[in-house]
């Protein structure tokens, strides 16, 4: 199962240095490709859109011989923009070691724990010829923009084949204060708005000729934000309603505005629904008497996997490797779980500590990476050896 894992580390500064702004591939998907081709896996590009936006999916399957379930690992290539380069002690796109971190855009989140998948894959694979089942990758270009046409789309297209995983592992950051402290086993859903609530413009001296939406609005988000809308449950924490932006004026100090614009966001738990947060937000607004239109987007539904066959192995390789019991979590953002969730029955995220994610200077532990690796590589060996 080690063999090959301590390039893992090489494989991640060869990814770091791909400048994969989302959701462009630039180079790393290639890598990645050639890599698992010559491991033996049968691979697939699954991309989709067109000129600077299109996507690049790659899907990789080893086949063993012997009846089994598919396993997949997951993880995007893509990168948030790194930022102004004057703020980086190093150039966020050439791997750099300080300290004890390998830093670069992209370190933590999450071409660390793709190059461990990878070199983990391709392990277990050349130990286990005759493996059960099969194990399968699945690397996506565009998880930190739209995830238009990335893991959702791919998913899409191979379920229409009739394909159906067992389990999937992504790599996401979860880890906290040490790496092992955390797993997920879930996310909340997320439900977005753009309100526009319409008024009257006119001259802030002759406010009665106008109707000012602003401070219509005012009242109405304060509800909002002060709305308990559930409690949650044993697994997730309560639904929570967030104001992101307001747009409202001309410009000018002397004219009331026409419109207000308001983002918001639910990230809510299974105590409740998209469809119940919809009604009860319009509902509200309803009652403040506004005249408004509103635009909703679905990000992803809440999903939760209840311990089981990947769960035990993935936290068993977890002690194993970082000699800690991970605590199941459903906190944070959304991942491309959500979309592999619909179509695998039980997913679950592991990878690196997160407190870099996003951030300039983005680093991830040297010393974890090999583990990290064997993680994967524990893991598969428990569901398919």
């Amino acid at each position: 199962m080690d063999e090959g894992v301590s390039d893992a580390l090489r494989l991640a500064e060869a990814l770091i240095a791909c400048p994969s702004v989302t959701p462009a591939e630039a180079g790393s998907i290639e890598l990645l490709q050639r890599r698992l081709a010559a491991a033996g896996f049968a691979c697939e590009r699954l991309d989709a859109g067109e000129g600077d936006a299109r996507v690049a999916n790659l899907w990789a399957v080893h086949e063993g011989t012997r009846p089994g379930p598919t396993i997949v690992l997951a993880g995007h290539v893509d990168v948030v923009p790194p930022g102004p380069r004057e703020r980086w002690a190093s150039d966020p796109f050439v791997p750099t070691h300080r300290d004890g971190r390998l830093h670069g855009r992209g370190a933590a989140d999450m071409k660390a724990a793709v190059a461990c998948m990878t070199v983990a894959a391709e392990a277990f694979v050349a130990a286990r010829p005759a493996h059960a089942g099969s194990v399968a990758l699945l690397f996506t270009s565009n998880e930190e923009g739209s995830s238009s046409d990335g893991s959702a789309h791919a998913v899409e297209v191979l379920r229409a084949r009739g394909l159906k995983p067992l389990a999937a592992l992504v790599g996401e950051p979860t880890s906290v204060e040490r790496v092992g402290d955390m797993v997920k086993n879930g996310r909340r859903g997320t439900l977005s708005a753009r309100l526009v609530v319409r008024g009257i413009q006119g001259h802030v001296a002759y406010p009665q000729f106008a109707r000012n939406p602003i401070h219509q609005v005012a009242p109405a988000l304060a509800e909002l934000a002060a709305t308990v809308w559930d409690e949650g449950n044993e697994h997730f924490l309560p639904t929570s309603f967030q104001v992101s932006n307001i747009h409202g004026g001309t410009g000018v100090g002397n004219v009331i505005p026409g419109e207000v614009v308001v983002d918001c966001n639910f990230r809510f738990s299974t105590e409740s629904t998209a469809a119940s947060l919809r009604q009860r937000f319009e509902a509200l607004l309803d009652r403040h008497g506004l005249e408004y239109a509103v635009e909703w987007q679905l990000g992803g539904e809440p999903f939760l996997t209840q311990p089981g066959s990947l769960c035990d192995a993935l936290v068993a390789a977890v002690q194993a490797e970082f000699g800690i019991r991970p605590v199941l979590s459903t906190t944070g953002g959304t991942s491309d779980g959500r979309f592999l969730a619909t179509w695998c029955e039980q997913v679950m995220e592991f990878g690196v500590r997160n407190a870099s994610a996003h951030q300039v200077d983005e680093w991830v532990e040297v010393d974890a990476i090999e583990p990290l690796a064997r993680v994967y590589g524990r893991t598969l060996q428990a569901l398919l050896a």
